[in-house]
């Protein structure tokens, strides 16, 4: 790390700086980029991942930093490096370079929305690396009929591929934070196997998993009809299974019929 003396971080931001190179470079080894990759890096902050990157010396390198002190510390050490500064949460993903890689060390406070956006918008990227709560990091690689599994988890699936890397120690940020961070991997599904219409399952997933403990029988009892009914004895599902139950690619089915 560089030892000149940085602004400290923001409460409002949520964020907590990675200070051990050994797993910033492991986390940056996982993009295994080339010299014809381009990167996206959100919230690089102290520019711990950033240093690793310029030394892989991928095609280009961009970064979102909405700190505007932190954006000026980067520009002012890598004259070469583009810095957006702007909320991650306001980038406009459907605009993304086809095939760029994302990575980041993700604020708890916006880790889950700001997947939730990159993973159904920014579908042409090759793949994404991201740091975010151990807890988080357990609900986006949940399988069916564990506790971790809910919305989240069905909507990152119905969209891509996740693998769980590492988990990541308090101790290796400034300031230390309570609880364990982990690495999570994201590898976008083709076109073909991406919900036909997003917006519907969403709508879908959320009212399902507001009343997870209720069977799908009652949470869909205004909803039901011949179809629904069809659908569950196709599946061999039974109606008083609950949410947690279903798989991703059964939701998406079950969400374009009520």
């Amino acid at each position: 790390m560089n030892s000149e003396r940085l602004p400290r971080a923001k409460k409002s931001l949520g964020q907590n700086f990675l200070v051990d190179k050994n797993i910033c470079a492991k986390i940056v080894d996982l993009l295994q980029l080339t010299p014809e990759d381009h990167v996206l890096e959100i919230g690089p902050g102290r520019g711990a991942l950033t240093e690793f990157l310029i030394q892989a010396a991928p095609a280009g390198i961009t970064v979102l930093e909405k700190d505007n002190e932190l954006a000026e510390r980067l520009e002012g050490r890598y004259p070469d490096l583009k810095v957006i500064r702007m909320d991650a949460l306001d980038f406009q993903w459907e605009e993304l370079t086809p095939g760029t890689k994302v990575i980041g060390n993700l604020p708890y406070n916006i880790a889950s929305k700001l997947i939730w956006d990159i993973v159904s918008k920014a579908d042409m990227i090759a793949k994404a690396t991201f740091m975010v709560q151990h807890e988080v990091a357990l609900r986006l690689t949940a399988e069916p009929n564990t506790k971790e599994y809910g919305g989240l988890t069905v909507w990152v699936k119905n969209h891509a591929t996740t693998e769980y890397r590492f988990k990541v120690p308090p101790h290796v940020f400034r300031p230390k934070p309570r609880v364990d961070s982990a690495i999570v991997d994201f590898f976008p599904l083709p076109e073909k196997k991406r919900p036909k219409n997003p917006e519907q399952l969403s709508t879908f997933i959320k009212m399902c998993f507001q009343k997870r403990r209720k069977q799908m029988a009652n949470i869909l009892k205004k909803q039901w009809n011949t179809q629904a009914s069809e659908w569950f004895e196709y599946q061999k599902l039974s109606p008083k299974i609950r949410p947690e139950n279903i798989t991703p690619e059964q939701f998406e089915s079950l969400s374009r019929l009520v």
